[in-house]
């Protein structure tokens, strides 16, 4: 036995794994597979959609709906064959066979080459006091992404992935639990992928080949086994799976995708006004300035400051006029202020709102207010209150909300002392009882509010989700026809159809910003597509250097926000020089004039679940060489970055995969797949384009509504492709009423032409006059006065 210094040896409580299949009966798309005490069951969902069951007690846990929008029975009847023999149960459907083994139920699936794939290892399914498990077979050449917010490399083979949301403050590269908990990836090898969400809300853990090479594993402390397996064969299909189960994202507000000024903390209305100015008057384009929590008094949420923001309402409404919008902090911490006239802690003291312990004692910890108590997101009537609570923030003109320390992240004492991080307790009540059973809130934007009674246990991973949920609804009943902005640091599967995400509190390092790429491409690979991380750093003083290589990368980023923290340098654009506010200048005028581009690839994310910035494996998917790069990504697919992440670094290798590929700044054209050299000056991030690319473009803007778009430009590479723009007003939910309009444009090479041809515009959204000029990058330029028709235009 080997020895480990200081450590007693432990003894693991044996497995028990399933035995022999005894009986297999069939309801509708169930098949179930009865072992003895323990139960087994299949679910054929779609042609590329099962879920798999397993109850070691053979009893099944009330269904809860706060991840999985649809219930079974709500999807469209899916055509199967059930074939038994002596040694097999055999479930086909249109894309793929599952095979059951009756010796020890073990699963192995098959697509339509015969390829096995989520392969049951020889343990398959066991369980033990407090843990039930499964294991798969890791295929060769077989790789893993996904697993919502995690540091490190993009490709997760030999790790250990814990599901358990926890304030990650100070995280690096070898940190599990972060703030999200989102238990899904997928297994891609060439010509076969598939994906694995996990099905539980309580701590879980994958384990990918750490324990034992070759083999993955799946782990919960809640009571049963449940997970849902999607085949591909491709990244693509299996997101736009997946999001059908956990849902999309709403199309946010395009201002949302400007860029956003945040510090920790603006702490008066004077610093916030002098800052807007300084936008404006440099000719930095900016949307949103956030304010973080010096805003209120005494950090009591929803209060503002009376002395450094007397006027909140004047305030916003003259940033407003300079075409910003504001966003403020909200934590769940409620100060503890018992005859403070402080109406939040009343209000939800009178109505018995905030979590208590299991004995009925109020429960406390320490956040900003310190002494503070939690509200129970998990009920109905205290999400409505907390939903309506953001009246007095949107009365005054609050056009976002950003959900913060909402893991929850507590301490034991005053932050001002050391002490240690924890949560509620885990045999903490929550929620209600009414509406147990088979019900759940049934679709995006669906205010059905379905509740059970359960602990924290069970809930813990869910609690900043339900917050930014109440926010959402709160927004979407207090802003009438605008489109909100919601942000939140916190959350699990499915918080895209709530939130945005940032990444947490990074630090102002170049492993940081490295490990940006990864970190966001992974998110997009698990469902959420709309999110970010703190350009410059928020913690530690960026270097120019640093800041102007971070400007580049986050000009790439779904929700690009300067942000930094108390007792650091400003990290403003301009607060690094000459030289580099000329570059972040540049940059983001690169991001307003690729909104066009940005904003139809929103519209993809929350249509079809796709990613915004993207791996190159999810285009590639058969080159193993994109299988482990992670430090070039995809702005859609036609925009490729290899950004610099390094001090003094001046040229880079760029692997461009096939096809053809154009050099963004220069016009070189190359020929894949290839590694080349590119030179990458302090003012260069190296941008390529594909072969093809049709890239809407519109001419800079200090801020996304400061003009009509009188002009509209279509950069299009020489190719074959086809293109679809997405446009509508930008700022209401009529697109919800089909309120917008689509644009069919290709190009492909005739004879000794290119010809570039634009649809009619399809619906019911006109744009305002404008001039279209077509650009055929390297040849020459037509122009035209959109009259909404069909154009046909030869290069």
């Amino acid at each position: 036995m080997p020895q480990y210094f200081g450590k007693l040896p432990t003894t693991n409580q044996p497995w028990t794994t399933l035995s022999n299949v005894k009986a297999v009966t069939s309801d509708n798309n169930i098949i179930n597979f009865d072992c003895g005490d323990s139960r087994l069951t299949i679910s054929v969902l779609a042609p590329n959609l099962l879920r798999v069951r397993f109850a070691p007690t053979g009893e099944f846990m009330p269904r809860r709906s706060w991840a999985v929008t649809p219930d079974d029975a709500e999807w469209a009847t899916t055509p199967f064959t059930v074939q038994e023999n002596e040694a097999t149960v055999e479930i086909e459907t249109a894309q793929i066979r599952v095979c059951v083994q009756r010796e020890k139920c073990r699963i192995v699936c098959f697509d339509k080459a015969n390829r096995p794939f989520a392969q049951d290892a020889e343990m398959g399914i066991g369980w033990r006091m407090g843990t039930v498990a499964g294991w798969k077979e890791i295929a060769a050449d077989e790789h893993f992404y996904g697993f919502g917010e995690r540091t490190g490399f993009l490709d997760k083979l030999s790790e250990v992935k814990t599901n358990w949301t926890t304030d990650a403050l100070d995280y690096d590269a070898l940190t599990d639990e972060m703030y999200q908990a989102i238990p899904f990836f997928m297994a891609l090898r060439p010509e076969l992928a598939y994906g694995i969400f996990f099905n539980t809300t309580f701590w879980s853990q994958f384990d990918i080949g750490a324990e034992q090479p070759g083999i993955w594993k799946m782990e919960t402390r809640g009571g049963e086994l449940d997970y849902y397996i999607i085949y591909g064969p491709e990244p693509a299909q299996i997101l736009e799976t997946y999001t059908q189960l956990t849902g999309r994202m709403p199309l946010p507000p395009k201002w949302a995708l400007g860029y956003h000024q945040c510090r920790w903390s603006y702490e008066s209305e004077t610093v916030v006004r002098e800052l807007a100015q300084e936008f404006r008057q440099r000719r930095i384009p900016c949307d949103v300035i956030h304010l973080d929590i010096d805003y209120m008094r005494g950090y009591r949420v929803f209060t503002w400051s009376p002395q450094r923001f007397s006027n909140p309402a004047k305030l916003i409404s003259d940033l407003a006029e300079d075409g910003f919008k504001t966003v403020t902090i909200i934590d769940p911490g409620v100060k503890y202020e018992p005859e403070g006239n402080y109406h939040v802690f009343d209000q939800g003291l009178e109505n018995d709102y905030f979590v208590r312990k299991a004995n009925g004692a109020l429960f406390h910890g320490y956040v900003w207010p310190e002494k503070a108590v939690f509200p129970d997101f998990l009920r109905p009537d205290v999400s409505n209150w907390w939903a309506d609570l953001h009246k007095s923030l949107t009365d005054v003109g609050v056009a976002g909300i950003w959900n913060d320390m909402n893991e929850p992240a507590i301490n034991d004492r005053p932050f001002g002392d050391d002490g240690e991080k924890i949560w509620f307790p885990l045999d903490a009540p929550q929620g209600g009882d009414e509406g147990q059973g088979d019900k759940g809130t049934r679709g995006q934007g669906d205010k059905e509010n379905i509740s059970v009674s359960v602990t924290h246990t069970e809930v813990h991973n869910l609690y900043g989700l339900m917050m930014a949920k109440a926010c959402y609804e709160g927004l979407e009943r207090h802003r009438g026809s605008e489109r909100s902005f919601v942000l939140t640091r916190s959350g699990y599967a499915g918080v895209q159809r709530w939130s945005s995400v940032w990444m947490g509190d990074n630090q102002s390092l170049w492993e940081h910003l490295e490990m940006s790429l990864p970190m966001l491409c992974n998110m997009g690979l698990s469902g959420v597509g709309f999110v970010g991380c703190d350009i410059g750093g928020f913690a530690g003083n960026a270097t120019a250097e640093l800041f102007a290589r971070w400007m580049q990368v986050g000009m790439l980023y779904p929700l690009m926000r300067g942000h930094s923290a108390m007792s650091t340098a400003r990290h403003e654009p301009w607060v690094f020089g000459d030289r580099v506010e000329n570059i972040c200048r540049e940059y983001i005028n690169l991001r307003y004039q690729l909104l066009p581009y940005i904003y139809s690839l929103f519209w993809e994310a929350a249509t079809t679940g796709a990613p915004i910035l993207r791996p190159l494996l999810y285009h590639f998917p058969n080159d193993l060489k994109t299988y482990s790069l992670y430090d070039q990504v995809l702005l859609g697919a036609s925009l490729m970055a290899a950004p610099i992440y390094r001090p003094g670094v001046e040229h880079r290798a760029v692997y461009l995969p096939a096809g053809t590929w154009y050099d963004w700044w220069s016009g070189d054209r190359y020929e894949g797949p290839i590694h080349i050299l590119a030179h990458a000056p302090l003012e260069r991030m190296p941008l390529y384009v594909r072969g093809g690319a049709i890239i809407p473009m519109q001419p800079v803007k200090q801020y996304v509504d400061q003009a009509p778009l009188d002009e509209i430009r279509l950069r299009i590479w020489p190719g074959n492709n086809e293109y679809q723009l997405f446009e509508d007003d930008g700022q209401t939910k009529e697109y919800l009423d089909k309120n917008f309009s689509l644009t069919d444009i290709s190009v492909f090479t005739q004879t000794n032409q290119t010809v570039v041809e634009i649809g009619a515009r399809m619906g019911e959204w006109t744009p305002p006059p404008r001039e279209v000029i077509v650009e055929f990058v390297g040849v020459g330029e037509q122009r035209f006065q959109d009259d909404g028709k069909r154009h046909t235009l030869q290069f």
